[in-house]
């Protein structure tokens, strides 16, 4: 279904007058196993969409957090295709829930662009991020994944301009990724007023939803944004949850863990413009 499916998704939350949570977890963290229960008990939480790190060894746009979910997961044998397999395995389960693959562009490359995009078709995947590949460079790539029916989903920040927007969005599908703060995953947020702004702009310019991420931790910053945009991702906060389960000698209890952080994130973000309509 590819970019269908994520359309499909937004479309529900908003039919159903919220924003969409995005959770984000680490391919291959801690092991594929353990991760693929992971991402079952997002999705299962709550999560509308879920965004799959594949693991690099340079994740430069990415805080300590996810940074070391990189190391556990090359440490367990991670790898882009051992990210497409988990793919794999999660559709074989959940055919509803759009799944995109957030990495970099040495891995993909390395694959080659027509294979990986005819493998991350064929695993069930509906939209890929490729956060250091800017779109005077993705044409290559972008060709391919629409060639399979896959989303470029791009990233906007609080420095995009109006001019640069339209480059931002053109070519562009599923939805904006607009980073909160200039700086890696996990960083802070910015202001509100500032966000919102942001927000408007990539949704004037793509005429796509816009979801609101890097820095979103806790269920009250997600009630936040969630009045903002129309989805809000979380990260660091689920990835964490993963780090303190392999500390703790039970790596197998981050999916009890990420089912209880997640559910908390889905009932604020399912509640937060009800709430305020109370108010």
């Amino acid at each position: 279904m590819g970019a269908d499916r994520i359309a499909q998704a937004f479309a529900a939350c908003a039919k159903e007058g919220r924003a969409a949570f995005v959770g984000y977890l680490m391919a291959d963290d801690p092991t594929p196993d353990i991760s693929l229960g992971n991402i079952q008990a997002l999705a299962a939480a709550g999560a509308d969409v879920i965004e799959l790190g594949a693991p690099f060894t340079d994740p430069m746009a990415d805080g300590v957090a996810i940074q070391k979910a990189a190391q556990r997961a090359l440490a367990a044998g991670g790898s882009l295709s051992g990210t497409l397999e988990i793919a794999r395995r999660f559709r074989i389960v959940n055919t509803s829930t759009p799944l995109i693959v957030m990495g970099y562009a040495n891995p993909i490359h390395r694959m080659g662009f027509s294979e990986f995009a005819r493998r991350a078709a064929e695993a069930g995947v509906d939209g890929v991020i490729t956060v250091d590949l800017p779109p005077e460079e993705d044409a290559p790539l972008r060709t391919e994944l629409a060639r399979n029916g896959l989303a470029v989903i791009r990233l906007a920040t609080p420095t995009t301009t109006e001019g640069r927007m339209a480059r931002v969005a053109d070519g562009a599908a599923g939805f904006v990724y607009y980073v909160s703060v200039a700086g890696v995953t996990g960083a802070g947020v910015g202001a509100e007023a500032d966000i919102a702004a942001g927000v408007n702009r990539a949704r004037k310019a793509s005429n796509l939803p816009v979801a609101v991420g890097f820095g979103v931790r806790t269920p009250d910053q997600a009630a936040v944004f969630a009045r903002i945009a129309d989805g809000v991702v979380v990260g660091s906060a689920l990835v964490e949850e993963v780090r303190a389960a392999v500390e703790s000698g039970q790596p197998e209890s981050s999916v009890n863990r990420i089912s209880v952080v997640a559910e908390a994130l889905s009932n604020a973000i399912s509640s937060a413009r009800t709430l305020r309509s109370v108010h």
